[in-house]
């Protein structure tokens, strides 16, 4: 494909930027960084996953600067990211280590541990709440307060929120779930290394995570749509919650025996059950429950469920359905390269379009000169 460079635009081109401050700054008001880290939750959790950097106040800057465009957003993170140096790698995390603020699960209405409904728009009526529109900070400070009292004389819980236990367990201690040969080699790292065909599952779920969320969630629900899965599968376990980051000794390389604790990051985890059959030692058919994973940074439950759903799609590979094709799924869902490839056709394309018009006029003449000898 050709493409001419456009010369002599400096002009031009600086008023363009200026012209976009100017559409930022007209009213003559200037958006919080404050406002935006404590009341823009939702999309500060999709900027964050989409770009891989686990950063509010890196996100809510880039949301500021892109005036809430969210694609815009993750371009200017993900360039950030690609600045930092890589120091450390943490250790392994075990999600049964989350500290659990909402945990609800679809397949078993009693759960160990019990439902935590905690903070969600499930419940809410999906109605727009004028009396916001006023809402002024001493009216935020007066709830809070009296929510915090609230919370202080209620606080009996006879489970530890910090390790409760996993509803896939109790499948597998029924030997519902099928076993699957156990995986111990270093992850790639897609942000490292260029994605190759055919990809691996740790390839695959690091893509998904990182994925555009509105992209994640349509062929999520083009797989259910369309049959792309045998069954439907059942969301065994949602978890919203913190969990713990350490990293090994960086002096002693490999050595586990003094690990530091760096953080805590706030992700949401999906497991799903799909129904599948299995032969047995006897060659009988058993039915057992495949395992699809989703999990993403910050609280954006229906991209992990739809991510459980696609990881389900890839690991199956039924190429009868576009959700089973991994190259498709995989390149299409990056908001970077997706919106990149989408925005290179507002590049001059002169050449190419000015041999697609000879090419019609070729043609047209052509068909024209036929028309007079007949």
């Amino acid at each position: 494909m050709a493409y001419v460079a456009v010369k002599g635009g400096t002009k031009a081109i600086e008023a363009s930027i200026e012209r976009l401050k100017y559409e930022r700054l007209k009213d003559k008001e200037v958006l919080d960084i404050n406002g935006i880290f404590s009341g823009m939750r939702g999309l500060i959790d999709v900027v964050m996953s989409e770009a891989s950097l686990y950063s509010k106040e890196l996100a809510s800057i880039a949301i500021k600067q892109s005036e809430g465009n969210a694609e815009e957003a993750v371009f200017l993170l993900r360039a950030y990211r690609s600045t930092l140096p890589r120091k450390h790698y943490t250790n392994v995390v075990d999600t049964k280590d989350m500290f659990v603020e909402r945990r609800i699960s679809a397949s078993f209405k009693d759960i160990l541990g019990g439902q935590i409904l905690g903070a969600s728009y499930d419940y809410t009526h999906r109605l727009i709440d004028f009396s916001i529109a006023d809402e002024s900070k001493e009216d935020a400070r007066k709830w809070v307060e009296e929510f915090n009292k609230k919370i202080s004389e209620n606080k009996e819980t006879k489970y530890d929120l910090r390790h409760l236990p996993k509803v896939l367990d109790y499948l597998r201690s029924q030997n519902l779930i099928e076993d699957c040969e156990e995986n111990n080699e270093e992850p790639k790292d897609v942000t490292k290394e260029s994605l190759q065909f055919p990809s691996t599952r740790d390839q695959r779920l690091q893509v998904l995570t990182r994925g555009q969320t509105g992209g994640v969630i349509s062929l999520g629900y083009s797989s259910l749509r369309t049959s792309g899965l045998d069954d439907h599968p059942t969301v065994g376990e949602l978890r919203v919650g913190n969990i713990p980051l350490y990293i090994s000794d960086p002096i002693e390389e490999g050595s586990h025996e003094e690990d530091y604790y760096i953080g805590e990051i706030k992700v949401t985890e999906v497991e799903n059950f799909m129904p599948t059959t299995v032969i047995n030692d006897k060659g009988e058919n058993e039915r057992k429950f495949d395992i699809g994973y989703g999990i993403c940074y910050g609280q954006n439950e229906s991209k992990a469920i739809a991510m459980s759903i696609l990881d389900q799609c890839l690991q199956r590979k039924n190429k009868k359905y576009p959700t089973g094709d991994e190259e498709f799924v995989l390149l299409s869902i990056d908001s970077v390269e997706s919106t990149g490839f989408i925005s290179h056709l507002k590049l001059p394309h002169y050449v190419t379009f000015q041999s697609k018009l000879d090419s019609a006029r070729k043609i047209q003449e052509e068909k024209e000169g036929e028309s007079c000898e007949k």
